[in-house]
């Protein structure tokens, strides 16, 4: 499960999605909608009832939660979360008895100083330690970040456990786990794909800075002058966490921006024989609820047994695993597998039906095309259905297959039943292992890639080296053709605002070129002030903005006044 703030009840919903998904249920739009909805939202709630908010979530939605909560808690001994009616009628009753003691009471005691937290200082010569001082060798200015390698690289020297090999053989933790922890204080922030990058955080800035005032450090250190990251150099001023974000997502398009040149390299060889082509099958290509390996021990019998795994995108593709699994790693890539250059994307007739009516076929073709796979087929199963639904959809399905095949250029293969489909997916494999096991496979290395320049390499690769194909590893496309790793801070925010009840598509891009970002959206806000006025005028921010929209994109007031309690609260 994906990280949310929410993941327990975010795990209810995604296993009634993927119910409803496997018996065509007419719920199948209501749960997704709920799930995306639940997923994407950065409040935590204590109680399903307060999820009605949210989209997707209705009363009886909201029901079914609490009472699966509710056995939850019996089972697990938990107490059972307040109805949030019943605790803001306790917090009322406590405001009001407080309000009558300080009446009688007369002025208020002076509250307590409260104790300022404790400075943070990693232990000497620990994963942490060395890990700050490792990215505090990076200008205070830096917005490219470090890779994972080359961190451990400058870290080690620092600390008295390795980042790669456990202390205790019968563990699997390294110095490495350590980045968790500074992540999750706020001194560390990831970013990039598909290599993940790091870089300190204002705090963090100030923490490696402590660090280097510590007597332990200049006695193991040599007495050395700090570096210029942390003495002689201001520090960073402190920011708020969304302008980090900002500044973040501003670092990506300076970064990764296509305009310069593309970058030279040596691809990774690997030689005929180091390898073998073997399909990958999504783990949701089930033939019923009761029968979930029948198409995976159906290509078996065919010589064409799949590794079965959940797929970024699509439902089966092909790489070429290394017979040793450490070569790649060896060579300078990571994983053991590449991915090839051909994805299947199989619809039943019914689910081809579902996914125009609800838009997941446009989108799904859509994140096909930006994986730089090449050869892209579509196979459409024929089922029977009742011939009233056919003869509504036949013309948006012939609709949807031509536009497949002539304007995206992909192939279209129609089976009449799952046996054939197996059938040709047998074939398939046992062509490409023909095709590529007696090639030499050119890899580009992951650290060369990046979201912003990975389709413009390879056109420039295909157009100026035809005759060689380039690939890369299973990992990086993975992290490529992730949902959540390729969002943009653009669609995060947008996805935040869809959140909210009554927040289409349509106004949240309205919103979303009024205010660029979250920070703005916030700042906006903070700018109307505080007291009645401010609320005011908080409650009416949107719609007076907006207020020039008609139709669907019209903002009412009621919707402004609903946007403001969340957003105006930040």
């Amino acid at each position: 499960m994906e990280k949310c703030s929410n993941s327990q009840l975010l795990s209810w919903v995604k296993e009634w999605l993927d119910t409803a998904r496997e018996r065509n249920s007419k719920g199948f739009t209501t749960y997704r909608n709920a799930y995306e909805s639940l997923k994407a939202c950065p409040l935590t709630f204590r109680h399903p009832a307060e999820l009605q908010q949210l989209k997707g979530f209705g009363p009886k939605l909201c029901e079914r939660l609490t009472e699966k909560l509710q056995k939850h808690c019996q089972e697990n001994h938990m107490p059972m979360p307040e109805h949030p009616q019943v605790r803001k009628a306790a917090e009322r009753a406590q405001r009001d008895e407080a309000a009558a003691a300080a009446t009688e009471e007369g002025p208020a005691r002076k509250k307590r100083k409260t104790r300022q937290p404790k400075l943070y200082v990693p232990s000497f010569r620990s994963g942490a330690y060395a890990l700050l001082v490792g990215l505090s060798t990076q200008p205070d200015d830096t917005t490219s970040g470090m890779t994972k390698a080359d961190l451990i690289q400058l870290s080690q020297p620092h600390c008295d456990s390795s980042f790669t090999a456990p202390s205790d053989p019968t563990k699997f933790y390294t110095a490495w786990n350590s980045m968790k922890t500074l992540v999750q204080k706020e001194l560390v922030y990831e970013r990039g794909r598909p290599l993940r990058r790091y870089s300190l955080t204002d705090e963090g800035w100030e923490v490696a800075k402590r660090i280097k005032e510590t007597s332990e450090w200049k006695t193991d250190n040599g007495n050395t002058n700090l570096d210029r990251a942390t003495s002689g150099q201001p520090v960073r001023s402190p920011s708020r966490e969304l302008q980090v974000i900002e500044e973040d997502a501003a670092a990506d398009d300076e970064e990764e921006s296509v305009d310069g040149p593309l970058p030279a390299f040596n691809p990774i060889k690997l030689a005929p024989g180091s390898f073998s082509v073997r399909l990958l099958l999504d783990v949701r290509e089930v033939r019923a609820k009761t029968d979930r390996d029948y198409m995976q021990d159906e290509l078996a019998k065919l010589d064409a047994t799949p590794l079965m795994r959940s797929l970024e995108v699509g439902d089966a593709q092909w790489v070429a695993k290394c017979h040793d699994p450490t070569l790649l790693q060896r060579l300078g890539a990571e994983g053991d597998e590449v991915v090839l250059d051909w994805i299947v994307e199989r619809k039943r007739l019914d689910d081809l039906i579902g996914s125009i009516k609800d838009g997941r076929f446009h989108e799904q073709k859509f994140r096909l095309r930006r994986s730089g796979v090449q050869n892209i087929i579509y196979i459409i199963e024929d089922i029977t259905i009742d011939s009233q639904t056919l003869q509504r959809y036949e013309e948006a399905v012939q609709s949807a297959i031509a536009s497949t095949q002539v304007v995206n250029g992909y192939f279209v293969k129609r089976t009449s039943k799952m046996d054939e489909t197996v059938r040709y997916l047998s074939r398939l494999t046992a062509m490409l292992k023909h095709k590529y096991e007696k090639q030499t496979l050119h890899v580009i290395p992951s650290k060369l890639i990046t979201a912003r320049n990975y389709a413009s390499m390879l056109q420039h690769l295909r157009e100026t080296q035809p005759s060689v194909r380039h690939y890369i590893t299973y990992q990086a496309f993975s992290s490529l053709a992730s949902k959540s790793e390729m969002m943009t801070l653009r669609d995060v925010f947008l996805k935040m605002l869809m959140t909210t009840r009554g927040v289409t598509g349509e106004r949240a891009l309205e919103i979303q070129k009024r205010w660029r970002t979250p920070y703005d959206f916030v700042k906006a806000f903070e700018a109307c002030g505080t007291g009645e006025a401010g609320k005011k005028r908080k409650r009416e921010l949107v719609s007076s903005q907006l207020g020039h929209l008609v139709g669907r994109k019209k903002i009412s007031k009621a919707l402004s006044q609903k946007i403001s309690e969340i957003w105006g609260d930040c």
